[in-house]
């Protein structure tokens, strides 16, 4: 099983002066390529606190992604944090460097040279015309806070965490949970492979509750939805998708 966690930095995520756009775009990328997505922490931008988050991430999960952090303002700290995390030092990319020197040409002062800053070792994907290259340090891939290079960064590296696809069914009841639980458990009961997620609605919705039926083994996923539909009485099953 493919798993994977993500670290949300910024203090205006936070604060909410910035809503949080990568994390929910990147779980329904990972989704579709077959991960499963374990842990989303948001945290400041705050080199001891991003440090701890990385760990327990790492822990949790075969591959961590990070959200922002990088550039040359004081703020921009994921780099040290990255570094430290894993015990290395902060170095000058010769390659990042070369490029923003053709880049901004003497406009390259001291903030912009921080830029070519990586933790000492890391793996550097650069695209010939990019504005930004992604850094990998282990199974720690370092990715921009503005949504567009967030996604464009992405792109380039994405296939490498394809795996085996999510099978996913679900079914829409006329009735409440309450009715539903004691089939939802036999379920979960009966087959332990699929994940079983109940979600009901209290507002207009032309249905009470959503049952989605999760798992790598399509026809195990099939049988679950058919064995739960089997035990509601028909009037009251609205949909199946």
């Amino acid at each position: 099983m493919s798993t994977a966690a993500i670290v949300v930095i910024g203090n205006e995520i936070l604060s909410a002066k910035v809503a949080d756009e990568n994390g929910p775009w990147l779980s329904r990328e990972l989704r579709a390529l077959g991960v499963e997505l374990r842990r989303i922490e948001t945290v400041p931008d705050e080199v001891p606190v991003i440090v701890d988050s990385l760990r327990r991430a790492i822990g949790s999960a075969k591959s961590v992604f990070t959200s922002g952090g990088i550039g040359p303002t004081h703020d921009d700290v994921t780099i040290a944090a990255v570094a430290q995390c894993f015990a290395r030092r902060v170095v000058t990319d010769d390659r990042i460097l070369s490029s923003l020197r053709s880049h901004f040409g003497e406009r390259l002062n001291a903030a912009r040279r921080r830029l070519a800053e990586v933790p000492e070792g890391a793996i550097i994907d650069w695209c010939p015309g990019s504005l930004f290259p992604v850094i990998s340090v282990e199974n720690v891939a370092v990715l921009p806070g503005p949504p567009m290079l967030f996604q464009a960064g992405f792109a380039r590296i994405r296939d490498r965490y394809r795996t085996a696809p999510i099978f996913t069914r679900a079914l829409y009841f006329a009735i409440g949970e309450g009715s539903l639980a004691e089939h939802l458990d036999a379920a979960v009961a009966q087959f332990p492979s699929v994940a079983i997620g109940s979600y009901p609605r209290f507002d207009d919705s032309d249905y009470r509750v959503k049952v989605t039926f999760d798992g790598r083994g399509e026809e195990d996923v099939r049988r679950a939805a058919a064995f739960v539909r089997a035990r509601i009485p028909a009037e009251a099953v609205l949909r199946e998708e």
